[in-house]
């Protein structure tokens, strides 16, 4: 049996993205009570595969070969990326808005403060993501590189 500290970023992962899941299932349940259901939907389909995401990152992280520093930052990426990712198409599904997500949206625009936050963190979601993606496959071809 494998004995990893508390602080593992790998067993964080994996703990987050089980929550993560759990968090979409829940919402799974909820989707009829949003403003706007079809983003509901949506959020509970993001929360089920970045749940995943996080799972399998956990699970690959001692694969990777990354310097301390560039660990630490792919793991804040990571979980603020697929968290925001929730939160994003969560308050779109609670306050009916979306208008940087046309077909989820279904034309629905929420309060222009509303709009701002969504698209402050779809953006920043978006960078954190491809910059994560791009860490990994780094990590992993230097590590297959050590070989």
């Amino acid at each position: 049996m494998m004995v990893q500290s508390p602080s593992d970023p790998g067993k964080i992962l994996v703990q987050a993205g089980v929550l993560l899941f759990l968090i979409g299932l829940l919402i799974g349940l909820a989707v009829p009570a949003f403003a706007n259901p079809r983003m509901g939907l949506s959020s509970h389909l993001e929360s089920l595969f970045n749940g995943v995401f996080l799972i399998l990152v956990g699970l690959i992280w001692s694969r990777m070969s990354l310097s301390g520093k560039t660990s630490r930052v792919l793991l804040v990426l990571v979980l603020y990326g697929t968290f925001a990712n929730m939160l994003a198409t969560l308050l779109a599904a609670i306050w009916g808005a979306g208008k940087m997500m046309p077909i989820a949206g279904q034309g629905m625009i929420g309060a222009g403060w509303q709009e701002m936050i969504i698209a402050f963190l779809l953006v920043t979601l978006a960078l954190a993501m491809i910059t994560s993606c791009v860490l990994i496959l780094t990590g992993l071809r230097r590590a297959r590189n050590q070989q």
